[in-house]
């Protein structure tokens, strides 16, 4: 794609669909004077002032991707556009970080069509893409200066993927200080990520709201991931399981913390073809696993490899003591 800004093409900005909502293309923006220049020209050109003393001045909102958008990302946006109101501005981050990527990983690989994505947006509420190169977002190489995860980036996804969650804090903080959002959305299937990003922004003062955005599935219960496109046939009926364990997980809240841990896994066990990283049943705020006595409410992970896919997913399960 052309390094030039994309200007709408669908429908004039502004104009309606049949079925009510406003479809176009956003602006897509490649470096940072891009950036820079594109939200001056809104400030100035774009919201009028506010007809009413009951209208409510509108936010920046931020989602930040990977690209390779599918449903999960676009409800984000939707949401990001309630988030900002009508006077307000969204735009959406296409980039993918190599920090956060480890050894071995799908760097290289991992799926990217800037054409696909921007099509995506077009109609959901995003007003411009930030595409930037790695040279971009880090002009001088490799940052010296990293954002820690702290003991949050040691467990589960970090015990399996070292440093991950310190390349993931860093180029958010990054995207965070370019974009400058006053709101910034997230999944909740990425839950580890969505913990870390709310305390990094809780301990380092950052001033941006921090929204989780429940997880989208496809019909038979897969949590939509950009690298579901790996998964064959077969494997992705095997991916299933992941989903299933999590359902079983929960409905064994009544039989305490051992209890829905052991039903998940016997699910898991029974699955042909799914390695186990771990599953985990953890206090939704620290990530530290819940004792056999807990009550409450938890978080019940799980990452597994399907084939060569890595997958992760997590269901919320209120536990109750095992009173049989």
């Amino acid at each position: 794609m052309s390094t030039e800004a994309i200007t709408p093409t669908d429908t004039p900005l502004g104009a309606q669909t049949s079925t009510g909502s406003t479809r176009r293309t956003p602006l897509v923006v490649r470096t940072r004077s891009e950036l820079r220049d594109a939200q001056m020209r809104w400030a100035i050109a774009g919201p009028l002032e506010p007809s009413g003393l009951d209208a409510e001045p509108g936010r920046r909102a931020v989602v930040m991707t990977m690209g390779a958008l599918h449903d999960g990302h676009l409800e984000l946006v939707r949401r990001a556009r309630a988030e900002a109101g009508p006077n307000g501005q969204v735009i959406v981050t296409i980039f993918v970080n190599p920090l956060q990527f480890g050894a071995g990983e799908d760097l290289e690989t991992y799926p990217r069509d800037l054409d696909g994505d921007v099509a995506k947006l077009a109609g959901v509420g995003a007003d411009l893409v930030f595409a930037p190169t790695p040279d971009v977002v880090y002009p001088d190489g490799d940052p010296v200066v990293r954002v820690s995860a702290g003991r949050i980036g040691d467990v589960l996804e970090g015990e399996h993927r070292p440093g991950h969650l310190d390349g993931v804090l860093t180029v958010v903080l990054k995207l965070m200080h370019l974009v400058r959002p006053d709101v910034a959305l997230f999944g909740e299937k990425d839950a580890q990520q969505l913990l870390a990003v709310r305390r990094m922004v809780r301990d380092l003062e950052v001033s941006v709201e921090v929204v989780g955005v429940p997880t989208v599935r496809e019909g038979d219960g897969l949590a939509m991931s950009s690298r579901n496109a790996y998964l064959s046939a077969d494997e992705r009926e095997r991916a299933l399981a992941l989903s299933r364990a999590l359902g079983a997980g929960a409905a064994a809240a009544g039989r305490g913390a051992a209890g829905v841990i052991n039903a998940a896994r016997q699910v898991l066990d029974e699955a042909d073809g799914v390695v186990i990283d771990y599953l985990a049943l953890v206090d939704p705020v620290t990530v530290d696993a819940v004792t056999d006595d807990f009550s409450g409410h938890a978080l019940l992970l799980v990452a597994a490899r399907v084939g060569t896919t890595r997958l992760i997913d997590n269901q919320a399960v209120e536990v109750s003591p095992d009173q049989r």
